[in-house]
């Protein structure tokens, strides 16, 4: 188990293994693994950095950021996938006074493009695809073995295995990132029925769940069918239905408790979607 210090990286022993043999004695030549490497605590910040082959990174430990161009600047954490791709300058690397634990893959072959076209997408986006998983850890250390054993089949075995690697942790990225877009729906949805009793504000409400007022109007209408000031206007109106037949608020009153400063643009509102006014609607509901 090849191990070396380097204080400029991190305290600890590191661990790299380069590809020991010519890849021309390789049975696959669609896709070979350059080297791999374990860098626990690693405290190193990289800055405009670029590379002539294609790399993929998981933390398994501590935090920082991510930059792949003038693009954002990404925080990562334990759990994260990061790319590195040729021909893109990259600012990475644990916080300041902070470390990472790296698990890291340099790779070239044409199967790379073929996972371009199909399931290795959005490759500039850092990726969330969980902690620690003792199956995933296995798979990493198997690698690293067949790499050290030095045997061409060994070394073919590792490339295959690492692209199942990379395969599973694509589909726990895009499993995390549904469940991420799930809640924030269901955060959203929980916010606007929030807001039935004060004057509607769209700009608040897409300020707090850090969206473009765009972005709030679509999923409103994706998830409800209804465009957003519609869809808000129908839960005033189905409350005020609900507080008509249930107190006796008078109809200003109950515009007031639901943010309507005009009460006869709240009658109309009311009209049109019930089909008859406040007070009808309490009189032959109530009958």
């Amino acid at each position: 188990m090849p191990k070396f210090m380097d204080y400029m990286i991190s305290p600890y022993p590191l661990r790299i293994i380069t590809l020991p043999i010519e890849s021309s004695k390789l049975k696959l030549q669609s896709l070979n693994i350059l080297n791999v490497g374990h860098l626990p605590g690693r405290i190193s910040f990289r800055h405009q950095s670029t590379f002539s082959k294609w790399a993929f990174i998981y933390l398994s430990g501590g935090k920082g950021s991510y930059q792949a161009n003038d693009g954002p600047v990404q925080l990562v954490e334990s759990g994260s996938l990061l790319f590195l791709r040729p021909g893109v300058v990259y600012n990475y690397g644990p916080d300041q006074d902070g470390y990472w634990d790296e698990y890291y893959f340099t790779f070239e072959g044409t199967r790379i493009e073929e996972w371009l076209g199909s399931w290795l997408t959005n490759v500039d986006e850092a990726k969330q695809v969980g902690d620690e998983d003792a199956t995933q850890l296995n798979r990493i250390e198997r690698i690293f073995m067949l790499m050290e054993s030095g045997l061409p089949d060994n070394i073919d075995r590792a490339a295959l295995l690492m692209e199942t690697l990379l395969f599973e942790f694509m589909l726990k990225a895009q499993a995390t990132a549904e469940t991420t877009k799930t809640q924030q729906v269901i955060d959203i949805m929980d916010d606007l029925g929030d807001s039935l009793f004060k004057p509607f504000d769209a700009k608040s409400i897409a300020k707090r769940h850090h969206i473009s007022i765009s972005t709030l109007r679509r999923v409103v209408s994706e998830y409800t069918g209804y465009p957003l000031n519609a869809y808000i206007n129908r839960l005033k109106i189905a409350e005020a239905k609900n507080i008509l037949l249930n107190t006796d608020d008078t109809v200003k009153e109950v515009a007031d408790s639901l943010g309507f400063k005009d009460v006869f643009y709240f009658s109309r509102l009311f009209k049109k979607y019930v089909g008859m006014s406040p007070l009808i609607y309490r009189n032959n509901m109530q009958l």
